[in-house]
């Protein structure tokens, strides 16, 4: 049989399958058999064909939702942690990239307009703020800030501050994301400034090693955090093949995964922040440390781990079962 005539004979019953998937568990074995069965029948005739990938992430899909219907709360988390979010991440690497852009491009347009105009800072920051980090600098401390406080009241503050922020991000894409690229426009222009307070003064490298003991997991956390809600924008702007409506719901799906799998990031690096951060001039090694592992972390579980579980997912689609370690 040609591939057109198989995508013919079949299209319905697949985007029937996308746009509702089935409830109870009857139906969908029924219908995960038969995609499996029509999974290998590409496999076999039209190897590499965007027809075979098609079924095989619609398979690899549904195997998914059936597991989630397992009980085991535990297993459930580790296929979120293990498999969903990672994959999500993988599916929208390109927004994820635009999101990425966006946000370096502000950042560099916020430290070359700081560089030629020092009262940015003061409009970013407060006059308050950037007085007190310059009494810092002139003082040989220039990171003190970091120091004052209750860290524990400085950890939870700023946990819940960037968890709210990260929930705009995403509830912004409602509005076509445009709220979004606003919000991570600013975030990008305002950590540029602040690199180019410290930068203006000597201490540009010094900012890296101690703002980004906790900068590193907060900015990665915020960049998928915008990256989310412009998921939830770009699926009702252009909903492809589906309905308008269908396009909506997975991409409200996606974009909550993605914001709900960077919480944990968010509270990790409020905890640093506010307990780790200020040991900078105690123990530098321990600080230089955490920010290692932080990149260490974002560079696997965000970039490399996507990439090879994507892989997997193309040849082995079957084996992405919490229960195979070997996958």
């Amino acid at each position: 049989m040609r591939e057109a005539l198989f995508i013919r004979k079949n299209k319905d019953r697949w985007l029937a399958l996308e746009e509702q998937p089935p409830t109870s568990p009857d139906e969908m074995a029924s219908a995960f058999t038969q995609t499996v069965d029509d999974l290998a029948y590409a496999k076999t005739f039209y190897k590499d064909s965007k027809t075979a990938q098609y079924l095989n992430t619609q398979a690899a899909r549904m195997y998914l939702s059936i597991y989630r219907n397992r009980k085991e709360e535990t297993s459930r988390l580790k296929t979120f942690w293990r498999y969903e979010l990672p994959l999500t991440i993988r599916k929208h690497h390109k927004t994820v990239l635009f999101s990425l852009g966006l946000f370096t491009l502000f950042f560099l347009l916020g430290f070359l307009v700081s560089a030629q105009d020092a009262e940015v800072a003061r409009s970013f920051f407060g006059s308050g703020y950037v007085d007190q980090t310059i009494e810092n600098i002139e003082r040989g401390n220039p990171f003190g800030i970091y120091e004052s406080g209750d860290p524990i009241l400085s950890w939870l503050g700023i946990m819940i501050n960037n968890i709210k922020v990260a929930f705009i991000f995403f509830m912004s894409g409602i509005f076509c994301g445009i709220p979004t690229m606003y919000k991570l426009a600013e975030t990008g222009a305002m950590v540029g400034v602040f690199d180019e307070l410290f930068a203006s003064h000597g201490y540009g490298l010094q900012f890296w090693l101690v703002v980004f003991v906790h900068g590193t997991l907060e900015i990665t956390a915020i960049i998928i955090a915008g990256a989310s809600g412009f998921v939830l924008g770009k699926s009702y702007l252009f909903p492809g093949t589906k309905s308008r409506l269908a396009a909506f719901r997975e991409g409200a799906k996606d974009g909550l995964k993605m914001l709900i799998g960077v919480v944990p990031v968010f509270i990790l690096a409020a905890f640093f922040e506010g307990l780790i951060t200020r040991l900078y001039n105690d123990a530098a090694w321990f600080t230089s440390l955490i920010t290692l592992a932080s990149a260490a972390f974002v560079v696997w579980y965000f970039m490399i781990y996507p990439m090879r579980l994507a892989r997997q997912f193309e040849t082995r689609p079957l084996l992405v079962n919490p229960e195979y370690e070997q996958a």
